[in-house]
């Protein structure tokens, strides 16, 4: 027997699969670079990327004489370190410009807002405590405005915070996206910042059934070229983002212009996250546990790694504690009101942009994965019936999924594991 063990929510759960029927394990071959990396302390890694900013002037620069300073921040549900990113561009800022009002605006796109317990864990106390902090608000029309049109004929509209600043800055961490090419530069504004209608614009279902919206995919993406645009619509000037291993740690750090740092951020994710396909009947995955895995709605993100990966007809087993439950209310009811999950597709790439309603993409995206997989998904924290209101096959641990796809698909069927699947590119 092979024994898996997977992150999942705050642990791990662990199983086993008969050794002749286990294909490999999908992961980056990049522990030489690794190794490399961590004989530098990762509070370096950011204070030398600030040293040597790509394609603009270092951010004492940018900051002196400004008077108001937004940075945007990554929220609750991405596991950017911020507790050692802020403190440097604090006191960075602060250094050039003593006089700036600072605000750290949460960029929670349609998310919901995070609580203080969040912040807390996510910048320290004393951060939380002394700093002006602004959880952005997508449906508050009152804290928007509007900078103009994108590609898509979306209105570009987002956080007055950040289009009034004398300088706007952000923070966040790139790795593979599953509809976006990837996280990151561009993303922080929009739709990080946006209003909501300007994001589900966006995400709309002829763009995300583009089989240009996939994971490590920018050039000809449709959501990425609009995302772009948006963030140079705004006074969007310097960025800095991070790349994290799995045991979300820095291993890289590009600051400096939105657009190039950015794209060399990606360029240094492909080259430490890609790994080959390793074609399989049915493929186990996970989301790399909390904070990535804490509703279904972010678990469709590791899914579709498993897609890449998986034989039609094979079997997904999706490990995910799902700890705050599906994730969107719209997005649950679209999957329990369904006959089928073929009438989601049909209808998202039906809907005008200008008509998209919430998590459709979402729900887009994971009834694609299930109208060509048997999906089964691993939690023994969320109630059981959210799972299967929403037409997905749900088991309380790992070995009983193995055992269940092992007889769904026959005694040779051939076991690939992708630990983590958001953090991966499936070539």
């Amino acid at each position: 027997m092979v024994a898996i063990k997977l992150k999942y929510d705050k642990g791990y759960l662990e199983g086993e699969v008969p050794a002749e029927n286990f294909l490999g394990t999908i992961e980056v071959d990049n522990q030489e670079f690794l190794a490399a990396a961590y004989q530098v302390d990762e509070s370096q890694l950011v204070e030398a990327s600030l040293e040597a900013p790509i394609d603009s002037p270092r951010l004492e620069e940018l900051a002196r004489g400004k008077k108001k300073v937004v940075i945007i921040s990554s929220d609750h549900t991405r596991p950017v370190p911020s507790a050692i990113i802020m403190p440097i561009l604090l006191r960075r800022i602060r250094e050039a410009s003593p006089q700036a009002e600072i605000t750290i605006l949460i960029a929670t796109g349609t998310h919901r807002a995070s609580t203080h317990e969040e912040l807390v864990a996510k910048y320290g106390a004393e951060i939380v405590e002394r700093e002006n902090i602004v959880i952005h608000d997508s449906r508050d029309d009152t804290s928007l405005v509007d900078i103009g049109v994108l590609p898509s004929g979306a209105r570009c509209v987002i956080n007055k915070l950040a289009a009034e600043s004398d300088l706007l800055i952000a923070e966040g961490f790139i790795e593979p996206h599953f509809f976006a090419g990837f996280s990151g530069g561009r993303k922080a504004v929009f739709p990080g910042v946006a209003g909501f209608t300007s994001v589900v614009g966006n995400h709309n279902g002829q763009f995300i059934d583009s089989q240009k919206a996939r994971t490590g995919k920018l050039q000809g993406n449709p959501i990425h070229q609009d995302m772009v645009y948006a963030a140079q619509l705004s006074p969007l000037k310097f960025i800095v983002n991070v790349v994290l291993d799995h045991d979300k740690r820095i291993i890289g750090c590009f600051a400096g212009d939105p657009v190039t740092a950015h794209e060399t951020g990606c360029q240094f994710v492909r080259k430490t996250m890609s790994a080959p396909r390793l074609e399989s009947d049915i493929t186990i995955t996970s989301n790399g546990g909390y904070p990535l895995d804490q509703n279904i709605y972010q678990a469709v993100k590791g899914m579709t790694a498993a897609e890449a990966n998986t034989r039609l007809g094979g079997v997904i087993i999706m490990v995910a504690g799902a700890r705050d439950g599906h994730g969107g209310e719209h997005f649950y009811n679209t999957f329990k009101n369904a006959e089928k999950v073929e009438d989601i597709i049909e209808r998202a790439i039906n809907t005008p942009a200008n008509k998209t309603i919430t998590d459709q993409w979402q729900s887009q995206i994971l009834a694609r994965v299930m109208a060509k997989y048997h999906v089964i998904f691993v939690s023994d924290i969320i109630a059981p019936d959210i799972i299967t209101d929403m037409k997905l096959d749900h088991l309380p641990s790992l070995q009983a999924a193995i055992d269940k796809a092992l007889a769904h698909q026959g005694p040779s069927a051939q076991v690939a594991v992708i630990p983590d699947g958001v953090s991966v590119i499936i070539e």
